[in-house]
């Protein structure tokens, strides 16, 4: 960590407001007019929306992720969690991956934590559940749906092969709809290649507390959606959920049990729970409360915006609250960088104001859904092209997009890999295993002795 002389503009969160707040910041300040330091746990940026593809093999891990500090060249960047903020001495306290904790001065403060998943108290969740909130949850879902398949393949046990083959998300939303799609698009596509295993062998599950499902696409597009799904076989429960999942039998408040080797988690999410060590005022779910221009109400110099933030939605009126999405973030985070140089120049501050474009769902390869600016509908395979393009276009840097769209051209003529590595979950299990102390095999059962030869007297 340097020292300097010059106005420090910490942010905290490195993902969409984050990075793009700071490269906004960067663009428009003069050179050494301040010191711009990011602090966040992990040394990337992840672009979400792509999390489902993750799952299902369509898109490569490295792809998903933005370098900080190659992205950010003339930044600080800090790897670790701010845990407290004070705002009287405008001091953070910052704990680093390793070593003691130790304090950091700022000028101006850019929340940007972003969420974590939202979860209830439910038996046997937090032992059994798989989130989609990070890449490593992404590819270790998917890593893990073909494990499931090669453990189906080779047992003799039917309750063990029944229970590998049932796949269970909750969540009827964007998340939970695009990680059922892929992953039995995946499971489908990899049947070919198994002998013992059959997509009629596989049920795939959805549980959603609300009535219909992608609420933000409207009850049309739902519904559709909703139908093409049960065409495919999976099996959707609206207005219900998941009671308890102890020892991986799922529960559901509709009467309906199964065992089900994969469970995922994505009901929600909340903004992340660090934000009452800092400070600022909250509102009633725990967001930052901000004015219109993303400052943070009471203080003119800190700004904060994403899915931890309580923004006013100015397009649509009065009371309403921008959604948590990833539209919405980066072009918040834009106008907070704005913001950001221009409070610290004593100019005066910009409104956000952005009207919704619409929404794009992936369900699988060459199946989608959108509507874009709340009128037009599409569905099938152009949905899935609009859903590409504008996710493709949206990654950040020039080199993620390069990646994206050539892995994507590739795919167009090369089959889609279908191979397992969980091992990399533990990658050093087997040296462990040879380092250790030698294990002695068990015996062999010992072959059953033959019958001893009568003796015979002869007369």
């Amino acid at each position: 960590m340097s020292t300097t002389e010059r106005p420090r503009i910490l942010i905290v969160g490195g993902g969409y407001v984050g990075l793009y707040a700071a490269m906004r910041i960067l663009k428009k300040m003069r050179y050494g007019e301040a010191t711009v330091t990011v602090v966040d746990p992990r040394s990337y940026m992840t672009y979400l929306p792509f999390l489902p593809e993750a799952a299902g093999g369509n898109v490569a891990p490295r792809n998903l992720v933005a370098p900080l500090r190659r992205v950010l060249k003339k930044a600080e960047v800090l790897t670790g969690h701010v845990t407290t903020v004070d705002q009287d001495r405008k001091v953070a306290t910052v704990q680093p991956a390793a070593g003691d904790a130790y304090e950091i001065p700022f000028d101006y403060l850019v929340v940007a934590m972003g969420s974590v998943s939202r979860t209830f108290p439910i038996p046997g969740l937090a032992e059994h559940g798989i989130g989609m909130k990070s890449v490593e949850e992404a590819i270790s879902l998917r890593n893990h749906v073909v494990a499931q398949l090669d453990m189906a393949e080779s047992t003799t046990d039917e309750a063990v092969r029944k229970q590998a083959l049932t796949f269970v998300v909750i969540g009827g939303g964007f998340a939970g709809i695009e990680t059922i799609a892929e992953i039995e698009d995946m499971a489908r596509d990899s049947a070919k290649i198994y002998h013992n295993v059959k997509r009629e062998d596989m049920r795939f599950i959805v549980v959603e507390a609300a009535n219909r499902i992608l609420p933000e696409m409207g009850p049309d597009l739902g519904l559709w959606t909703k139908e093409k799904l049960e065409e495919r076989g999976i099996e959707i429960y609206i207005e219900t959920s998941m009671e308890s999942c102890v020892d991986k039998h799922v529960v559901l408040k509709n009467g309906v049990e199964v065992d089900a080797s994969t469970i995922v988690w994505t009901a929600g999410v909340k903004p992340n729970p660090a934000l009452a060590n800092f400070g600022l005022p909250l509102g009633p779910r725990g967001h930052v409360d901000t004015a219109p221009t993303l400052q943070v109400q009471g203080f003119d110099n800190v700004w904060s915006a994403g899915d931890n933030a309580q923004v006013p939605d100015l397009a649509v009126g009065e009371g309403a609250w921008c959604p948590p999405n990833a539209q919405h973030a980066v072009r918040q985070a834009i106008v907070l960088g704005d913001n950001v140089v221009s409070g610290m120049r004593g100019f005066p501050q910009k409104e956000y104001k952005h009207k919704n474009l619409g929404a794009v769902a992936g369900l699988g390869l060459h199946k989608g859904v959108a509507i874009l600016f709340g009128k037009y509908k599409l569905k099938g395979r152009p949905a899935w092209w609009f859903h590409r393009l504008y996710h493709g276009s949206r990654v950040p840097t020039m080199n993620r997009k390069v990646r994206v769209f050539a892995d994507w051209t590739l795919a167009m003529f090369l089959k889609r890999e279908t191979v397992s590595l969980v091992e990399m979950e533990k990658p050093r299990e087997v040296f462990v295993e040879a380092a250790g102390p030698a294990k002695t095999l068990p015996a062999a059962p010992a072959a059953p002795a033959a019958p001893a030869a009568k003796e015979t007297v002869s007369a």
